[in-house]
């Protein structure tokens, strides 16, 4: 008796249709559509904010009539530039302009031209909207202003009880913690996202066993540092902080984050030898992990050899950061950054040639805000706009390959530039 034969075709393709739906199902219905998952505190905008009695607006520059010198300093911030951020906007393009994002980039209610009534399954790409009859046109280009902060039920929130102001005022504990912080800085996992502790987590990296309870720090004790002067235009002197969140954007303030340490072996090398070097990477200063926020920031510790003529002979690249699979879930595979107090040594070695003359080798750290690749991708595909860096060289020093690399060694004891970072004043108050 003669067996049929199943013909493979049809059943391929039918297999092939089956895996296409399921596929789609997932993307569509399970899988989100962006990199995090909402938390109630950010799934919507800062709810409707009115006027205080006694000013014009909300806008921070008519808070900065009195405010002058906070005012001049969030200029100049990244929080005022959040909404506006060529990166941002680029990475906003990619999106679809998926509105949760402007709950952290321009959060008030006021500042968003649609309003969320609902989002079904937490399904951001389904959220229905309707027009916000109370928008101010442009105010969105304030980022993250005075009121998102401040302003709440008509009255001014702050860190004093005793304020006399031509508006209502109201003290809030809030502002000595790191509360404050909480909403923007502790985004989430969403389903089928397996970070370790969320993709911009921040807040949950800080390390406060040791630095609140034993040092009495705050994030807003390096991020807002402290200050004496009246908070506004004829008021009483106050020990206040500066409103300037530097940060991830600044790379003066990575360089406050780290120390470093390089030795060699032997200390005074001739040619025709070999050398060893280590570089001990510290992250002094910082009370989370570094780098930190958007998982595209990484370090990367270079080893470059130059010849006598400055020709590149040899050159050895590690990175520190996460590496994660973004497809078809969120896969947080490695993370290799550095927790607060924690070190790492970088190794490298070299046989000197025998008529190595004037050799040196280069030791450089760089900050990557993202990665080639995502910049490159961003200006072809999203509209990157500008010439924003986003590579900063945040240490660097040439060390002599002959008989006087040990003088070049011991010099890193005396130079301040090569210290142990020194977070803020502890003082709290502000």
């Amino acid at each position: 008796m003669k067996r049929k034969r199943i013909r493979r075709g049809p059943v391929l393709f039918l297999l092939t249709i089956v895996i296409g739906i399921l596929v789609y199902i997932f993307y569509t219905e399970f899988r989100p559509t962006v990199i995090f998952g909402l938390r109630d505190d950010y799934a919507r905008a800062i709810p409707f904010q009115k006027v205080p009695v006694g000013l014009r607006s909300l806008k921070a520059e008519d808070c900065g009539s009195c405010h002058q010198e906070i005012y001049k300093e969030w200029k100049t911030s990244i929080h005022a530039h959040a909404y506006d951020d060529p990166f941002f906007q680029a990475y906003w393009n990619k999106d679809k302009h998926v509105f949760v994002c402007l709950n952290c980039h321009a959060p008030l209610e006021n500042q968003q031209p649609m309003l969320i009534q609902d989002i079904p399954n937490d399904r951001v790409e389904r959220a229905t909207q309707i027009p916000n009859y109370r928008y101010e046109k442009g105010f969105e280009r304030e980022g993250v202003t005075c009121a998102a902060c401040h302003v709440r039920d008509g009255v001014i929130h702050g860190p004093f009880g005793d304020s006399v102001a031509p508006h209502p005022t109201k003290f809030d504990p809030a502002f000595r913690t790191t509360q404050m912080c909480h909403r923007c800085h502790s985004v989430v996992s969403g389903p089928f996202q397996f970070y370790n502790g969320g993709p911009c987590g921040t807040y949950t990296e800080y390390e406060g066993e040791f630095f609140m309870k034993e040092k009495g720090l705050i994030c807003q004790s390096c991020h807002m540092p402290k200050v004496t002067r009246p908070v506004a235009k004829g008021g009483p002197i106050r020990h206040g902080r500066r409103h300037l969140w530097r940060g991830g954007h600044d790379p003066e303030m990575i360089k406050r984050a780290i120390a470093v340490h390089v030795v060699a072996d032997p200390p005074q090398p001739v040619p025709g030898e070999r050398v060893d070097f280590t570089l001990t990477l510290i992250n002094a200063g910082a009370g989370h992990k570094i780098p930190t926020g958007d998982p595209d920031r990484h370090f990367s510790v270079e080893f470059v050899i130059l010849d006598g003529e400055g020709n590149i002979v040899e050159h050895q690249a590690e990175t520190m950061g996460r590496w994660i699979l973004w497809q078809p879930v969120i896969l947080e595979v490695y993370d290799n950054r550095l927790l607060p107090l924690a070190s790492r040594d970088y190794q490298f070695d070299y046989d000197l040639p025998e008529r190595a003359t004037d050799w040196k080798v280069q030791v450089k750290i760089r900050y990557h805000i993202l990665t080639d690749g995502q910049h490159e991708m961003l200006r072809e595909s999203y509209g990157l706009t500008g010439n924003d860096p986003y590579v900063f060289t945040i240490y660097e020093r040439d060390f002599p390959l002959n008989e006087t690399l040990s003088v070049a060694l011991d010099a890193q004891s005396t130079d301040p530039r090569l210290g142990c970072a020194k977070p803020a004043d502890a003082n709290t108050v502000g």
